[in-house]
C-alpha cells in the first residue's frame, strides 16, 4: 500500500491519472478536476456495524487526506458502492453527487442537499460547471436494492468521464452485455477502462464480470489501458481474495493487452506504463511487513460461503 499524497502535489504530466484507493473507489484526475468514484471508507459491506462482509484491506488514507475533490460518482446504490458513513463525511465538504437515476432517494435521506445531487438516466450528460469536464450514464447489465424490498427501484450505470483530451470508462457493476459495443460507438474511444473483475461466481455470469468477461469487455470497448476494479477488500464471493489478478494477468499477458495493476495508493497514467507489477503473489510468501497488506488479510485458500451476490 502506498500513500499517494506526494504523488497527488503535481498536476498529471499526461492530464489524466487515476489512483485506486481500494474495491471500485477511484481518484480520476481529468481535465484539471478530480472525481471520486463509488467511494466506500466503510469497515463493513453490509446495513450492520458488526455483521455482514469486513473490510481486509484499509483505504490508503482517510477522507480528510483526500486533496480537494470536484465531484462524487456513484454507479448504484448497493452497499458496496455506497456508504452511509463515507457519504456522510463526504457531504460535509459540499461537494455534487452525480448518481444513477433513484439514488439521489438515499442522499436526500442522508442530509445532502437536493441542489448537488445530479441523477442521469442512461445516456445523459452532465457537464461540471466551468471546466470542460463531462460525465455520461451508460448501460450496464446489474440490478440494484440495498435490502429485500426495494430491489430494483434505482437505476444501475457504468460511466464515462470525458475531457477535449481524455475519456474514461467506469463499469462500475455489471455482467457481460452487447451494449458495450454501443458505448463503444457513441462515447469511445477510451483512454482508460476500469472494469470489475472481483466477488464474481460462475453462477452470477448476467450479474458481474469476473476476469474472463473482463478481457471480452475491454475488446467491446475498443480497447485501452485497462484497470481492474472491485476486487482485494471485501470477500463478497467463493473465489479465494486473488484469483480475479491472476487470471486476468495471466489473460492480459497472453492478450498482449495493455494493463495497469497498481497496489493501493499507487497513482498511474495510462500513457506511461510499465509492465505490472504482481504485487499480490508476495502477500503469502513474504508477509505482511514486506507488501504493506495487512495480517488479517485473508489466506488464498479462504472461502466465503455467501451463494448469492450481496452487490
Amino acid at each position: 500500500m502506498l500513500d499517494p499524497r506526494e504523488s497527488w502535489r503535481h498536476p498529471p504530466h499526461s492530464g489524466l491519472r487515476a489512483t485506486w484507493l481500494g474495491h471500485s473507489t477511484v481518484l480520476i484526475e481529468i481535465g484539471g478536476l478530480r472525481l471520486l468514484t463509488d467511494p466506500v471508507w466503510g469497515a463493513r459491506a453490509s446495513p450492520l456495524s458488526w455483521a455482514g462482509p469486513k473490510r481486509f484491506q484499509p483505504v490508503p488514507l482517510s477522507i480528510q487526506n483526500l486533496p480537494p475533490i470536484d465531484a462524487v460518482l456513484i454507479s448504484h446504490d448497493h452497499y458496496d458502492h455506497l456508504d452511509y458513513p463515507t457519504i456522510r463525511t463526504l457531504n460535509r465538504l459540499n461537494l455534487p453527487f452525480i448518481t444513477s437515476l433513484g439514488v439521489g432517494a438515499h442522499l436526500q435521506a442522508w442530509g445532502v442537499p437536493n441542489e448537488r445531487i445530479i441523477e442521469l438516466d442512461w445516456w445523459q450528460d452532465y457537464h461540471l460547471p466551468d471546466s470542460e469536464v463531462s460525465v455520461t450514464a451508460a448501460p450496464s447489465q446489474h440490478f440494484s436494492g440495498r435490502n429485500f424490498k426495494d430491489r430494483n427501484a434505482t437505476l444501475w450505470s457504468s460511466l464515462v468521464i470525458r475531457s477535449p483530451r481524455h475519456s474514461v470508462f467506469f463499469s462500475g457493476d455489471t455482467g457481460l452485455t452487447s451494449e458495450y459495443q454501443t458505448i463503444r460507438d457513441r462515447l469511445g474511444p477510451f483512454d482508460l477502462i476500469m472494469l470489475e473483475i472481483g466477488a464474481f461466481h460462475p453462477a452470477w455470469g448476467d450479474m458481474h464480470l469476473g476476469p474472463e468477461n473482463a478481457m471480452k469487455a475491454h475488446s467491446l470497448l475498443g480497447g485501452g489501458a485497462l484497470l481492474p476494479i472491485h476486487w482485494a477488500t471485501f470477500r463478497l464471493s467463493t473465489h479465494t481474495w486473488d484469483q480475479p489478478a491472476e487470471v486476468l494477468y495471466t489473460l492480459a499477458e497472453r492478450n498482449d493487452v495493455p494493463l495497469l495493476m497498481p497496489i493501493l495508493g499507487q497513482a498511474v497514467e495510462p500513457t506511461h506504463q510499465e509492465k505490472p507489477d504482481t504485487w499480490w503473489r508476495r502477500v503469502e510468501t513474504q508477509g505482511a511487513p514486506l507488501t504493506g497488506l495487512r495480517q488479517d488479510t485473508p489466506p488464498k485458500n479462504l472461502l466465503h460461503t455467501q451463494q448469492w451476490p450481496l452487490d
